[in-house]
């Protein structure tokens, strides 16, 4: 399968409108390299700032470019831009309401062997609780892209986390990516993986597996953490009657966070969250780190036969 970085995606894009559009703003932390900018800086030096190692203060700069009219990306690693520059994200992005988007790179375990310095595995539970944030976890390229087109047109205070390596195209048609829209794979019965990220291959993976045991599952790519589809959230519940959230962030406050908030106040149905535990992660890939916390396609398989024997016991 054709494999693409959305780092890769989203340089190449960036740099082709930016040619034609001189508000279009990069601003970087000594991490052009990690961001996989290429030849940006070079091609478009009147539009790319260069802050160094400042987090806090890139941001800061970025919302005051937008006040006075710029498209703003501010790219870098999502462990620092999710803690250290946390509150500059709340103020000057969005609570003043300022076109700026936040793209964390080499997100969730994605930095592997430099271990939990650099593993961003909270960000999701702290941005999606800043009022007039939007929240992205996009699964491939093509949605990197979409989602990157939409932000050009209707500017808004995003927050978007992407991995560092690779992952498989999942998608062909940029038009069927929206912001605030899930997007569904399968027409299963048996029940539901709300999945966001580079996992949401091999959630597809393991419905896969489990169709070869007359096993129906429903796979939901929930790419917007916020505003989270509660239409689609509603209609799998309904149809499935059991949810297995996966994710490449702690079990509290992340995506199976939003889920079970809105599951347990509208649809109550038996569900699991499935992410990283509370506790200190083995440095390894995250393809290690995946067949750890048993995360591949066998272990998500497992956890679907375990939670529908649950609602079969109810």
């Amino acid at each position: 399968m054709e494999k693409e970085a959305c780092s890769s995606a989203f340089s190449k894009m960036i740099l082709e409108k930016a040619k034609s559009d001189k508000d279009i703003i990069v601003v970087c932390t000594d991490s052009k390299g990690s961001a996989k900018l290429g030849s940006y800086p070079d091609e478009l030096p009147e539009q790319f700032v260069e802050m160094g190692i400042a987090e806090q203060n890139a941001v800061t700069v970025s919302a005051g470019m937008s006040y006075i009219g710029k498209k703003v990306f501010v790219i870098g690693p999502a462990s620092f831009y999710s803690t250290r520059s946390s509150e500059q994200v709340k103020v000057d992005v969005a609570y003043s309401n300022n076109n700026v988007t936040v793209i964390g790179i080499s997100g969730g375990i994605s930095y592997g062997a430099l271990g939990a310095t650099h593993h961003s595995l909270q960000d999701i539970a702290l941005m999606r609780a800043i009022p007039n944030l939007t929240v992205e976890i996009p699964s491939d390229a093509t949605q990197m892209r979409a989602v990157t087109a939409e932000l050009l047109n209707e500017g808004r205070p995003t927050y978007i986390r992407i991995g560092r390596n690779a992952v498989p195209v999942l998608y062909r048609d940029p038009s069927e990516i929206r912001i605030g829209r899930a997007n569904r794979w399968f027409d299963g019965r048996d029940a539901a993986i709300v999945v966001c990220g580079q996992l949401v291959c091999k959630a597809i993976e393991a419905a896969e597996l489990l169709k070869k045991e007359g096993i129906a599952v429903t796979v939901v790519d929930m790419h917007t953490i916020k505003p989270l589809d509660t239409e689609m959230l509603g209609r799998v519940a309904e149809e499935c009657r059991c949810i297995l959230t996966l994710e490449e962030h702690s079990i509290y406050g992340g995506l199976g966070g939003a889920v079970s908030e809105f599951l347990a106040q509208n649809r109550p149905v038996p569900m699991k969250i499935c992410g990283i535990p509370d506790e200190d992660v083995p440095n390894g890939t995250d393809e290690e780190v995946f067949r750890y916390y048993r995360m591949d396609p066998e272990g998500i398989a497992e956890k679907v036969r375990n939670l529908i024997a649950i609602k079969k016991s109810l």
